[in-house]
């Protein structure tokens, strides 16, 4: 079902913590992030992460396939029913920062369906370094960018990487490869976020997501504080 929100564009404030019977909705922690930077294997490495210790579920964003989300179905990181995919059919970041309504009916849908939960991730289709949020819409984002990329992105900025409340650099182990400076990209995104955190993460080892799910387990302790 979907609640009626008010929404004035990325500055408007979150949605109300409570669902209408009272309780305590879930925290929802967007992803976005360029094409192929890793956002939905850091997804699937979140949920098998948290999902021994959280309710949690998925939304995923594509234009026009539901291709991430079955990803995560074939992977089996969440039972089905706590997985579903909004076509967009336009440019991803529209539906997580300008009409967020199909998102927002999405993770209300799942609530209702799955619920109580505890954490909604909401994964961007895979967009440019403009891509955010919006607050009306998720209640922490996490911006992802890999090394294969260019390491200077970070010095390039963009909303995603400036503003993002996490902000991840991922494939650290392709690095020697493609030519990226690690210690150059942490620099440059110091420069740029201050003091907003960042994580290097690779996949590849065992436990790679565990700095980015302290993260995680930090805000959800935050919300329900």
């Amino acid at each position: 079902m979907h609640l009626d929100h008010t929404h004035t564009g990325p500055a408007a404030v979150s949605a109300d913590a409570r669902r209408p019977d009272g309780s305590r909705r879930a925290l929802r922690i967007g992803l976005g992030g360029p094409v192929g930077s890793g956002k939905t294997a850091t997804v699937a490495a979140l949920c098998r992460a948290l999902r021994d210790q959280l309710s949690l579920a998925v939304v995923t964003n594509d234009i026009y396939t539901r291709e991430d989300a079955e990803f995560l179905l074939r992977e089996a990181v969440l039972p089905p029913e706590r997985i579903t995919a909004v076509e967009t059919g336009a440019c991803p970041h529209t539906a997580i920062r300008d009409d967020i309504s199909a998102n927002l009916e999405a993770v209300e849908d799942l609530e209702d369906a799955v619920g109580p939960l505890d954490l909604i991730l909401v994964e961007s289709g895979g967009d440019n370094l403009t891509a955010t949020f919006s607050k009306g819409l998720v209640d922490a984002q996490i911006f992802v960018i890999d090394v294969a990329g260019g390491d200077d992105i970070p010095r390039k900025g963009g909303p995603g990487v400036t503003t993002a409340d996490l902000l991840v650099v991922n494939k650290t182990d392709l690095a020697p490869y493609v030519g990226s400076d690690l210690a150059r990209m942490a620099a440059d995104a110091k420069a740029q976020r201050a003091e907003l955190p960042v994580v290097f993460q690779t996949l590849r080892v065992e436990n790679g997501v565990g700095e980015v799910a302290g993260w995680v387990r930090e805000r959800l302790a935050a919300w329900t504080a």
